[in-house]
């Protein structure tokens, strides 16, 4: 009977432990869902994180780790980006087709001050609309990974698989040397600060597209060093 009762008022601990936390994690979708396309759902960024968290409450140890919330943090946000990988959205888009369409939407940009629609770049390429949205789409979830992650997709991403990281992170910091201080900021605003491109634009003065073909820039450059 005690032992019942002193493991109920642990779990109680542990779960008020979570609740704590709850407006936290939240706060983390809701930063995460604004970075992505409209199709993604707050609502379960915020139960994958949810259902986390109280998985870490529940072997949580307060004598290893000071701050539950330094220990839990990364570990949330990496189940909510388990969670977009898992969505699998890319390996149905045509990786050919994306490249296309990165072509496509630079080339547009030599002649107009925006982007092109979806059933503008169906024109140019002559594809079906729905896989030209589904293609670009899978290209926005993807800005938000990692750039690990962004490293390893397509077919340069097999030279980089073979590349030690150490050896990666010298080749990053060696292409961003090679442009402005103002786009490397771009990155830094965006990977490590996780600000929209919305914000980095108000901060920057630079129109959203153009942050997103310094984005795109940057990885193509990496990728093709490193491919070499």
């Amino acid at each position: 009977m005690i032992n019942n009762i002193y493991t109920q008022d642990i779990k109680h601990k542990e779960d008020e432990l979570a609740i704590q936390y709850l407006p936290a994690v939240r706060g983390m979708a809701f930063r995460l869902k604004e970075r992505l396309p409209s199709s993604i759902d707050f609502m379960d960024l915020s139960a994958i994180g949810t259902e986390e968290l109280i998985k870490l409450a529940r072997r949580y140890d307060e004598s290893l780790n000071d701050s539950f919330w330094g220990y839990a943090k990364k570990r949330v946000y990496g189940a909510m980006l388990d969670y977009l990988r898992s969505l699998d959205i890319l390996s149905r888009s045509s990786r050919k087709l994306v490249k296309a369409i990165d072509y496509a939407v630079e080339e547009y940009r030599l002649s107009h001050e925006d982007e092109p629609t979806d059933k503008q770049l169906a024109k140019i390429l002559q594809e079906p609309i729905e896989k030209v949205h589904d293609a670009r789409l899978a290209s926005s979830i993807y800005t938000v990974m990692p750039l690990h992650d962004q490293l390893h997709i397509g077919d340069e991403g097999v030279a980089l698989a073979l590349v030690e990281k150490e050896e990666l992170v010298e080749v990053i910091k060696t292409i961003l040397l090679g442009f402005k201080q103002r786009e490397q900021l771009v990155i830094q605003l965006y990977y490590f600060d996780e600000l929209t491109l919305k914000e980095i634009s108000e901060i920057l003065n630079i129109t959203e597209s153009r942050i997103s073909q310094i984005h795109k820039a940057i990885i193509h450059k990496i990728k093709e060093s490193v491919g070499e």
